[in-house]
């Protein structure tokens, strides 16, 4: 059987293959989205078409073959018990030059690039001399911590890159690879890894430990901590749990400070939440505002970004959370608010909307176009605040998502930005 293959594979190859641009691509996004299969399954393609991939693992300590081959390319794996430096990656980049510039189509695949201190400068010169001297060599980095940690914010690589972003796995693609149904998405969410490795969905025990050990705990210990200065880690690894329990629900930092073990301040608070969005794990949703930042001060609305890092921690199992109104309710609104996020474009924002004793689930806004939503997972319609929130904004178009009206299975098979064309048309 056809491993599953996303869209970013096509779109790799593509951006290998074009003469129009020469970028490095950068193949980003969170943990466990699949990023190195989808590089590997591209080399395959690319290897069908004539090139030769070299693949390079940065940070497998477990790993000590070179010179295997896998889909298509040649892998290489840093040695063993070193950290590779700026010397190894010059070094590295120079043999690959010398086969590039012998006629062989190259790629070079440099998987979890950060773990090269310094990196960001060494692969700017790198690749400003290819620029200068016409080098054909091809370069794809990969890294799971977040663009804005990986690079440092520097803008010295502005332009450099072409960035493909891979995030959490949407329910057409789950459903498609695994077979997943809605709910099922909503419960385990859209994390490949847990499926991929004959962890079926009825291995609870091991489902979890995925979640907590393989994606939460590292994203947390080596993405984030590992790349910014976090003055208090535990109150970090405090907020992500707490995060996960009140994920669909706004709290004020005031309330948060007040569970938490840790003493911390509300400035604190926010800095967190923003790096934990970044990591891909958790968003604060500001209240709409049309005035540009201002919703911000009002207290924000928490989210996971994938179903799973709110069920894993909450003891509950799948036959248990379906029927808990309450709680199931809370798990579509959360997945709700995760695909809105993960499939929004760079101009469209996800808010929540509430004017006392009116709210609304989600707005999506982009520039003149503005959607409310409203989830209802129950039979329950109590539409008033969608009601007050078209009054307010009779502009905006409004949609909701529940057994009566549209299915939530309809809502996530297309992204934000199809949605805002769709309604407001």
């Amino acid at each position: 059987m056809k491993a599953y293959e996303r869209s970013q594979v096509q779109r790799m190859v593509e951006l290998v293959q074009s003469r129009s641009t020469m970028r490095i691509i950068a193949i980003t996004g969170p943990r466990q989205t699949g990023k190195t299969t989808l590089a590997l399954q591209a080399c395959r393609v690319l290897h069908a078409l004539g090139h030769r991939c070299h693949y390079v693992v940065m940070d497998d300590p477990t790993a000590n073959t070179l010179g295997s081959s896998s889909e298509g390319a040649t892998i290489e794996v840093a040695p063993t018990g070193d950290t590779p430096d700026r010397a190894w990656l010059i070094a590295l980049w120079e043999r690959a030059r010398a086969v590039a510039r012998s006629g062989d189509e190259l790629v070079l695949v440099l998987d979890e690039i950060h773990s090269v201190p310094g990196w960001s400068g060494v692969v700017k010169g790198l690749w400003d001399r290819d620029r200068r001297e016409h080098c054909p060599l091809r370069v794809v980095i990969l890294g799971s911590a977040p663009w804005k940690m990986m690079t440092g914010l520097s803008e010295s690589l502005m332009g450099r890159f072409d960035v493909l972003p891979a995030s959490h796995w949407s329910f057409n693609e789950m459903a498609e690879a695994f077979d997943l149904t809605v709910d099922e998405y909503l419960f385990y969410g859209g994390y490949p890894g847990s499926f991929s490795r004959e962890a079926e969905v009825g291995r609870l025990s091991m489902w979890r430990r995925y979640v907590t050990e393989s994606i939460i705990a590292p994203a947390i210990e080596r993405d984030i901590i590992g790349f910014t200065r976090v003055r208090k880690p535990a109150l970090m690894r405090q907020l992500m749990d707490l995060g996960a329990h009140y994920s669909g629900q706004q709290i004020s930092y005031n309330k948060l400070l007040g569970q938490l073990q840790d003493a911390g301040n509300t400035v604190t608070l926010a800095r967190y939440l923003d790096l934990l969005k970044d990591a891909g794990l958790m968003i604060g949703f500001t209240r709409y505002i049309p005035v540009p930042h201002a919703g911000r001060a009002a207290p924000p609305k928490l989210n996971v970004l994938n179903s799973a890092l709110m069920t894993a921690s909450s003891g509950y199992t799948f036959e248990e959370a379906r029927a808990n109104s309450a709680f199931w309710g809370r798990i579509v609104e959360s997945a709700v608010g995760a695909h809105l996020f993960n499939t929004r474009g760079p101009a469209t924002k996800v808010h929540f909307w509430r004017d006392p004793p009116h709210e609304v689930d989600f707005v999506i806004a982009r520039g003149p176009h503005i959607v409310g939503i409203e989830v209802k997972s129950g039979q329950r319609r109590n539409l008033r605040g969608l009601k007050a929130f078209s009054e307010r904004f009779p502009e905006a178009a409004t949609v909701v998502v529940g057994p009566a009206d549209m299915p939530v299975s309809e809502l996530l098979s297309l992204g934000t930005e199809e949605w805002i064309e769709e309604l407001c048309a």
